[in-house]
């Protein structure tokens, strides 16, 4: 749960000493596990960086009383974390922090919310905006300022809630990702596409506006500050502005779906196309398919990956025929075989929602959905994209095609 909490002035500056804290704690862990790894030949356990901050409290004493003891240990953590993080492929090398960027610091323990404000240990009472009430205990809460200034605590909760089990018995969509059309879902009774906001474009003018002003400042002097959170802000806004399309489009799809079958993508690849980067970067197509996957596992859905070198866009929907020389340019193509006239994003979702279908062995009727037995294995949404070995279609749907596209109304 994230609430925005407002401290005074005088706690913002409590606040600025424990991030300046952690801060150093991570450089100089990171620092400490790269020379220990060039001299001794492995890395540092989170157990020996610990057992080196009673020494270097007495070294440097501020690191003591201007912050939190586990406050260090979680960074710790979260440092081990980091290159875990980077040896299992999901994230990159773990970087310095710098001052500039985003800052926060975890408790672990010892964080009470009490009414409308929550207490932080060498903080005391901070105004909160608590909108829901908290339900569970309380495991770690998480302080963070924006670029833009804004602080937030994250309350990571345990509600003691028992998990959903999985279930693949109900209605099944296959979901096609694009550029012009953000999504093309086919549920097996009606298609719709929602169209893409393209968010950059909007605040590009505004944005070119603030980074030249930016430009323009010299180097640590208070001016450039204030136009480096014109920038921040600018960049905010958009960051917001996707996060609430995408949560608010995964929400309705999750709704109306009981699996999601979507196509794993290769989207570092897809950045390397010059032409293209741009429009996919602003889209967030990973962060749209992790919405996915949280909003499904919490009713007990499935999200079903097929390989990114399935034929989707290629396969005739109603005879199975592949076509060959499709372009990325031609985006409606008719059949070879059957003549049947296919628009090149809905037979993809079409086909997508087949595939997955096939992957986990069901079979459609007229009438009923039937749910053939067999291993739960390899399903859900993976970060890293991981491929599905891939087949033919068994299974042929008789969809009626609606020729009426819906926009769906998110703002």
């Amino acid at each position: 749960m994230k609430i925005r909490i407002y401290p005074s002035d005088e706690q913002k500056q409590l606040l600025a000493r424990q991030f300046g804290c952690v801060r150093f704690w991570w450089n100089r862990s990171l620092a400490l596990q790269y020379e220990h790894r060039s001299s001794q030949g492995r890395w540092l356990k989170r157990t020996e960086l610990n057992a080196m901050l009673p020494k270097l409290k007495k070294e440097l004493p501020w690191l003591k009383t201007d912050c939190y003891s586990q406050v260090l240990q979680a960074a710790s953590k979260h440092l081990e974390q980091a290159f875990k993080n980077w040896f299992e492929g999901r994230a990159k090398k773990p970087r310095f922090k710098a001052k500039s960027n985003k800052q926060s610091i975890s408790f672990p323990q010892n964080v009470l919310v009490v009414g409308n404000q929550i207490k932080v240990p060498k903080v005391g009472l901070i105004d909160a905006v608590i909108t829901k009430e908290i339900k569970g205990s309380i495991k770690t809460v998480t302080i963070s300022v924006t670029p833009s200034g804004k602080y937030f605590a994250a309350i990571g909760l345990n509600d003691e809630l028992p998990e959903v089990e999985s279930s693949t018995d109900g209605v099944i969509t296959g979901i096609d990702l694009g550029l012009k059309d953000y999504v093309y879902c086919h549920n097996g009774f009606n298609s719709y596409s929602v169209k893409h906001p393209k968010w950059l474009k909007h605040h590009e003018r505004s944005l070119r506006k603030h980074q030249k002003q930016l430009s323009r400042r010299r180097k640590g002097s208070n001016r450039r500050n204030k136009a480096r959170q014109l920038v921040a802000r600018v960049h905010e806004r958009l960051s917001n502005a996707r996060q609430d399309f995408l949560h608010k489009l995964s929400k309705r799809i999750t709704d109306e779906s009981q699996v999601v079958a979507v196509e794993s993508l290769h989207i570092r690849g897809m950045l390397k196309n010059r032409r293209l980067s741009k429009a996919i970067a602003q889209s967030g197509w990973g962060m749209f398919l992790n919405f996915l996957d949280y909003k499904l596992k919490k009713k007990g859905g499935v999200l079903v990956e097929v390989g990114r070198f399935f034929p989707s866009s290629k396969l005739c929907s109603n005879c199975g025929h592949k076509y060959q020389e499709l372009t990325l340019g031609e985006r409606i193509w008719t059949c070879e075989k059957c003549s049947t006239t296919h628009i090149r994003d809905e037979v993809a979702a079409q086909n997508i929602r087949t595939e997955g279908m096939r992957l986990l062995g069901r079979a459609e009727t007229p009438n009923r959905i039937r749910l053939v037995p067999r291993s739960s294995e390899g399903l859900g949404h993976s970060p890293r994209g991981d491929n599905i070995r891939l087949g033919a279609c068994s299974e042929q749907l008789s969809v009626k095609r609606v020729p009426s596209f819906e926009q769906l109304t998110l703002f």
